[in-house]
């Protein structure tokens, strides 16, 4: 099981955003690669810093995780394997500061300024029925991303000679103070186009049509976004790729309604059926299954189904499906069919007699709930 996030950064939920970031940069600092060379256990929790403080550090992501936990971002993530150490210091290596003499560190190339650029993200939208929302579901989507054109090649910025970033010096009345900037000709990528196709864009880039596949867990809901790492557009040069974020869309089914992991099903019968008991078939996100209802049943009882409702996305086990039972009261009546009403008006029989057991409206609404 993933590791709390909270935990990881050593924080409360309850946690301001400096409060955050502050946490982040003591872990980053801590087991920062210079600071740890060769140590893979001090690298892996660098990773999990990152990942933690990339979810918390964005409001909405933050909400998610509050509600949903580590499954709200299942098949994407740094976690899966989706953020190396260089996308750590492309995205987050300004907060380190002075730390380690400079902004970025100097991890893996990233010594003097000089960073891997990463290509945009990418969004799409899945709808889902809600049987594969259910079940989790593995989709294939056709996605244009932008890759590399084949044949392109790059060579060593001219302008910064490959740093990524120019020093500039300015005399001021306290003296030379020298600064450095992100380098305007390489975007602070040390390399431009050398030769570049006739297909290709003007950063070395061509569209393309590709089939990603996107693994769904199940419980998924309305609204909710998750991420493929890498499968975004492609960054020139020695770039990293961007992501592909598919927000999630639900399908209505015909009969049944979803409230959080439960499903509701409107059931309707005859007084025919209420008075002398039956047996119906109702749909599940599994298919069709046969009930039995007892002869008197009343309307606007509430049959629960264990476990045929939706599976919880924080891995909390499975919802029920509620069968509402609704006693079908005909409008039109024959003469034969009203005549027998007319006997039975005063039938003590046909009297209402609610008994202890039968349950008010608001206790079941409770019940539905607890």
């Amino acid at each position: 099981m993933k590791q709390d996030f909270y935990e990881i950064l050593g924080i409360s939920k309850n946690a301001t955003a400096a409060e955050i970031k502050k946490a982040y940069r003591k872990k980053a600092i801590e087991f920062h690669p210079d600071k740890n060379p060769g140590d893979a256990e001090a690298e892996e929790m660098f990773k999990k810093a990152a990942e933690a403080y990339e979810v918390l550090s964005d409001p909405d992501k933050k909400a998610r995780y509050d509600q949903y936990g580590h499954a709200a971002f299942e098949g994407g993530g740094f976690g899966g394997g989706g953020m190396n150490m260089e996308d750590i210091f492309s995205q987050f290596g300004d907060i380190f500061g002075s730390a380690f003499g400079g902004g970025f560190g100097g991890f893996g190339g990233f010594s003097g300024g000089q960073r891997r650029m990463k290509g945009s993200n990418l969004r799409i939208r899945v709808s889902l029925t809600l049987e594969e929302i259910a079940h989790g579901v593995e989709k294939k989507v056709k996605v244009k991303r932008k890759k590399q054109a084949a044949g392109v090649t790059y060579k060593t910025c001219t302008t910064c000679n490959g740093a990524g970033q120019v020093t500039k010096i300015t005399n001021t009345i306290l003296g030379r103070m020298q600064t450095a900037a992100t380098c305007n000709s390489c975007g602070g990528s040390g390399q431009i186009i050398d030769k570049r196709p006739n297909d290709a864009d003007a950063q070395g880039l061509k569209v393309v049509e590709e089939t990603v596949s996107i693994k769904i867990p199940p419980g998924v809901e309305q609204g909710m976004q998750l991420k493929v790492s890498g499968k975004g557009n492609e960054a020139p040069g020695n770039g990293i790729a961007g992501d592909l974020l598919v927000a999630i869309e639900t399908k209505e089914h015909p009969t049944l309604k979803r409230e959080g992991d439960n499903l509701h099903y409107d059931l309707y019968i005859s007084i025919s059926d209420a008075i002398l008991g039956t047996t119906k078939e109702i749909d599940t996100v599994t298919g069709q299954v046969r009930i039995k209802l007892e002869a008197g049943i009343q309307s606007g009882k509430i049959l629960r189904l264990r476990g045929k409702g939706i599976t919880s996305i924080n891995g909390y086990g499975t919802g029920d499906l509620l069968v509402h039972v609704n006693v079908w009261t005909p409008k039109e009546l024959n003469k034969e069919q009203r005549e027998f009403f007319e006997k039975m008006r005063n039938n003590e029989n046909f009297e209402p007699r609610p008994e202890k057991s039968d349950k008010s409206f608001f206790e079941k609404v409770k019940d539905m709930f607890s």
